[in-house]
């Protein structure tokens, strides 16, 4: 079965800020059909698993505003201007666990919230961790919390890490993980 193109007619940025812009596009569909699409369109975001020379896996604990929680999650943000995602996802490690990588692997990459945005989410196995901080943002605030793979899993089996990004990216990572997941 053919499933039938958009095509785009027109695009505008309907509100802008330092992180997203709200669009509204003017569409076409395959056969004639006209329609508007209201979406969020950012640059995309780096999330990082960082795992220590002993096994464990960094998480960070910090409040989530529109939940009112805490949550604990993976280090991620979304890409600044200039920035690779590779080079985005070492700063951001740096900012929310005061670590550096030696070595980065690419474990895939996936869009957090498809038909509200066109986000593309890349998850980074951060490895040879050594101590290089970096200033995060004043309203950022990390708790950062050591896990090894069972107890991360478990965390997920019982709802207590319930941030979809993480959630997403430990699925994708679990192939990169084989070598502490035994343990």
């Amino acid at each position: 079965m053919h499933l039938k193109r958009w095509k785009r007619i027109s695009q505008r940025t309907v509100i802008k800020n330092d992180h997203w812009s709200y669009r509204l596009d003017e569409f076409e569909i395959e056969g004639g059909s006209r329609g508007q699409y209201h979406y969020v369109h950012t640059g995309g975001s780096s999330m990082v698993i960082p795992v220590t020379d002993d096994g464990k896996i960094l998480m960070v604990k910090q409040f989530r505003y529109l939940n009112q929680k805490e949550s604990l999650e993976f280090p991620c943000g979304a890409v600044e201007e200039g920035l690779s995602f590779e080079e985005n996802a070492i700063k951001e490690l740096r900012e929310e666990t005061g670590f550096t990588a030696s070595g980065l692997e690419k474990a895939g990459e996936f869009s957090p919230y498809t038909g509200a945005s066109d986000e593309m989410c890349t998850v980074f196995i951060a490895r040879g961790l050594s101590y290089s901080p970096l200033k995060a943002d004043e309203t950022e605030e990390f708790e950062i919390i050591p896990k090894s793979y069972s107890e991360i899993q478990e965390l997920i089996d019982t709802n207590f890490i319930w941030d979809g990004l993480s959630l997403a990216a430990w699925l994708l990572a679990g192939k990169f993980l084989k070598d502490i997941s035994a343990s």
